[in-house]
Parts: structure tokens; C-alpha cells; sequence
């Protein structure tokens, strides 16, 4: 009996040594899973690509996900792409089409502040080329410059995507538009038909004319529905590439075309009512035939996905109504 009581404990003792070793390899085993996981984290965070930008080749993050945007022109691209940016400018917040899109996001005023965007701990920094402190913003992250105008909104939304991994996205969203534009242009063509279209603000020294890529519309008007504008405009304004032209309120008469889309520049704190109070600008056919459609002060000098969305539909609404 003792003999076999003694074999007995031997074989459970043997077999509780054996479980507790299984146990433990297996505990090992799970242990080690998280650090790759984690290892692999870590390396597709630290994963760069090589970025020409404005101010050179920069390595930026390839999947960034805290992204400060000083150029309030291109706010709406991230917002298009999926990205909401952690801090922006004012004149981005005041932009009416981002107003449900900005929870969160933090108010940086004019962006000259380094220290608050250094505060902001970001791992990407969007401004315009020409930045006084550029070089600074270089210390605190990567930091792309983009030349405005240089690219139309189509394809710097692409480019957008290319630097943020979000090519699909952009790719989507323009699709999305063309399908929006082929379904309106026939309409707005129906109404308009050959009349002109001219896009005008006035400031403190005279008038604005505006073209085809200097938002306000004109990428709209003139780029997409292919609307006519009145013959100097097409000179001064388009064919010529700036994308705007200069006028004093006495040569008004040859730039107004047969509608007018129209808001007060924001550049200055000039009364737009000089020029809209003016014995010329009533007398213009568009005034008088109700054919002046007021733009939104802060968002009409954005021509970015979202704001050109917005833009759309007033354009289309305002064209076509009866």
C-alpha cells in the first residue's frame, strides 16, 4: 500500500510540475505577442516619406494624425480627406462651411505664434510658402509649405492625399464633385445660356474683378459651369493667369456682366457701401434686374472641398431661380 500510495504522489506531483511548465511557456508566448504588436506600432508611427514641398524635401510623418494647418486656404482639403486638424487660424474657424466640422479644434489667432503651435505638439505643420517663421515652425515639426494658386483645387487635393496617405479619399471626393457638376451645369445652362457672369468686391481703392482661380466662385462659375465672363474680365482675369483684376468704380460698367456675385473685401475695413451705394452700380442691368447674389463675407475667398460644396449649391440656386 505504501508502495503504491508513494507511486500515486509521484505521478501527481510529476504531473502538476508538467501543467505549471505548459502554463508558463504559454504565458511567455502571450507576453511576447504584444511587444511585436507594439514594436510594429511603433514602427509604422515612426514610418517617414519624403515630401517635395515649397521649402524643400521634408520628411514627414506617412500616416500623420496631429496636423496643424497655418494656411487656412487648405483647411477644407483635410476636412475632405477625413483629417481634422488640432489647431488652425482664426480665419479658418470663422469660415462658416467648417463651422460643425471644428469640435475641438484649437483657435492659434493670426498663426504667427510658434509657441502655441509648439504647445500643440504636432507631428505635421501646413503653411503657405513665404511664412516669415517658417524656419522656426521647421524646429517644432515637419513643416510643408504650399504656394498658392499654383495648383488647381482638384489636383492639390490630390496632392494633399498623396502627402497624408488619403489618395483614395481624394480621389473619391473628386469623383463626387464631377457627378455634381454634370448633374447641375445642364440646368444652369438652360437659365443663363450666353449671358455673362462677373464676380466684383469692392475695397478701399476701388473694385475687384475676380477669375477663375481666386475663389470667390470663380473656380465654379468659370472653371466647372464654363459661364462666359464679360470680355475684359476673360482678358484681365483669366487669359492672363492672375486670376483677378483692378478697377476703378468709373470703368465698372465694362467689367459688370449680366448676373454679378458680389461680397465685401475682407482685406481692409473699407464700407462696401460706397461702391453698392453709388448712382453707377445701381445702374447697372444686373441691379436692375435682381441678377446680384451676395457671396459670404469670410467664406467666399475659400476654394477648398468644402467650401466649393457650399458654394456650389448657392451658385446653382441663384442661377436658376425664378
Amino acid at each position: 500500500m505504501t508502495g503504491n500510495y508513494l507511486k500515486k504522489s509521484v505521478f501527481i506531483f510529476l504531473s502538476i510540475l508538467l501543467i505549471g511548465i505548459l502554463a508558463a511557456c504559454g504565458q511567455a508566448s502571450n507576453n511576447k505577442a504584444p511587444e511585436s504588436q507594439q514594436g510594429q506600432s511603433t514602427e509604422n508611427k515612426n514610418e517617414t516619406i519624403t515630401y517635395t514641398a515649397a521649402n524643400g524635401e521634408v520628411k514627414i510623418p506617412k500616416n500623420p494624425n496631429r496636423v496643424v494647418v497655418l494656411a487656412e486656404s487648405y483647411v477644407g482639403d483635410f476636412l475632405a480627406l477625413g483629417i481634422t486638424p488640432i489647431g488652425v487660424t482664426q480665419k479658418a474657424l470663422d469660415n462658416p462651411y467648417f463651422k460643425e466640422k471644428m469640435n475641438g479644434v484649437e483657435n492659434l489667432g493670426d498663426g504667427s505664434s510658434v509657441e502655441k503651435v509648439l504647445d500643440m505638439k504636432p507631428d505635421l505643420i501646413v503653411t503657405f510658402s513665404g511664412t516669415e517663421n517658417i524656419e522656426q515652425l521647421e524646429k517644432v515639426a515637419p513643416t510643408v509649405a504650399v504656394e498658392y494658386g499654383k495648383k488647381n483645387f482638384k489636383d492639390q487635393l490630390k496632392e494633399f492625399g498623396k502627402m497624408t496617405g488619403k489618395e483614395d479619399q481624394a480621389n473619391e471626393w473628386i469623383a463626387s464633385w464631377d457627378k455634381k457638376i454634370a448633374e447641375n451645369k445642364p440646368k444652369v445652362e438652360a437659365v443663363v445660356g450666353n449671358k455673362t457672369v462677373s464676380i466684383l468686391q469692392p475695397y478701399a481703392k476701388g473694385i475687384y474683378a475676380f477669375g477663375h482661380n481666386y475663389a470667390r466662385g470663380g473656380e465654379i462659375i468659370y472653371g466647372e459651369l464654363k459661364l462666359k465672363a464679360p470680355k475684359i474680365v476673360q482678358k484681365e482675369a483669366i487669359d492672363s493667369g492672375t486670376g483677378w483684376a483692378n478697377l476703378s468704380l468709373e470703368k465698372l460698367p465694362e467689367y459688370a456682366g449680366d448676373y454679378i456675385f458680389t461680397s465685401a473685401w475682407s482685406g481692409d475695413n473699407a464700407d462696401p457701401n460706397v461702391v453698392y451705394g453709388n448712382s453707377i452700380w445701381k445702374g447697372l442691368p444686373a441691379v436692375k434686374n435682381n441678377r446680384v447674389f451676395k457671396l459670404d463675407d469670410k467664406g467666399s475667398f475659400f476654394n477648398d472641398p468644402v467650401s466649393l460644396e457650399a458654394q456650389l449649391d448657392f451658385i446653382v440656386e441663384k442661377l436658376t431661380q425664378k
